[in-house]
């Protein structure tokens, strides 16, 4: 599941040359849901970066607390909740990346999983028109995981799905068939992602400083036999 996130100064221009800014990209060191993060989404033909609120809240949604930060790929098109988005209006939000927990003896070790060559993270969302009765934000998005296997399996069960800049596109685009975008949302390849532990810093959401996303120990790449 993905609980945290780390975003970075990113270079999206050049996984996306023609991405409009309608804001700055929001950075931060240590993000919890239910904040604003930027995503990304084709509207008008044009490809947008915008804020969001990241718990997904359609028309109906009575109580913020209900809101979803993630989906399961699995059941997109079989729970209202995410049904409709699925269908037309996918998202991408940029990372640096994903801070999950492996449970130890006496505490919760965080890691943070990023590409192994540190690059920008695209995770699949989706996301919708609704509610400014619940958020100031008019925009809010959900998550989708996946199933985790590999070197990565022991810190989490599901990650979200990262989408390779060449089928941004096709993600993207509301006239990709679903058969089309559900295939992309598979695990990522076991040599694009690593993981390293963090300081217990992150715990908190509070903590934002820097230090929160500094490696306490080397980064585990899929070639290691275990974590």
């Amino acid at each position: 599941m993905a609980g945290r996130l780390f975003i970075p100064p990113l270079d999206l221009a050049r996984l996306l040359p023609d991405l409009c800014h309608d804001a700055p990209l929001i950075t931060t060191a240590n993000l919890s849901p239910r904040r604003p993060v930027s995503h990304i989404r084709l509207e008008g033909g044009t490809i947008r970066l915008s804020p969001v609120f990241w718990g997904l809240t359609p028309p109906w949604l009575t109580v913020l607390d209900h809101a979803p930060h993630c989906a399961r790929a699995e059941s997109l098109e079989s729970r209202r909740m995410f049904r409709e988005a699925f269908a037309a209006r996918r998202t991408l939000v940029p990372v640096g990346g994903v801070y999950v927990w492996k449970p130890q003896p006496r505490f919760k070790q965080p890691y943070l999983i990023t590409r192994v060559d540190r690059g920008p993270m695209m995770l699949a969302g989706v996301w919708c028109r609704y509610h400014t009765s619940l958020s100031e934000h008019a925009d809010s998005m959900a998550l989708i995981t996946v199933p985790v296997d590999g070197l990565l399996a022991p810190l989490s069960d599901r990650l979200p799905a990262v989408i390779a800049a060449e089928d941004s596109a096709y993600w993207l685009d509301p006239q990709t068939p679903l058969s089309t975008a559900k295939a992309l949302l598979r695990p990522s390849p076991r040599e694009l992602l690593g993981a390293f532990p963090v300081s217990r810093r992150v715990n908190d959401p509070k903590n934002q400083d820097p230090t929160c996303a500094h490696p306490t120990g080397p980064m585990l790449r899929w070639s290691d036999q275990e974590i």
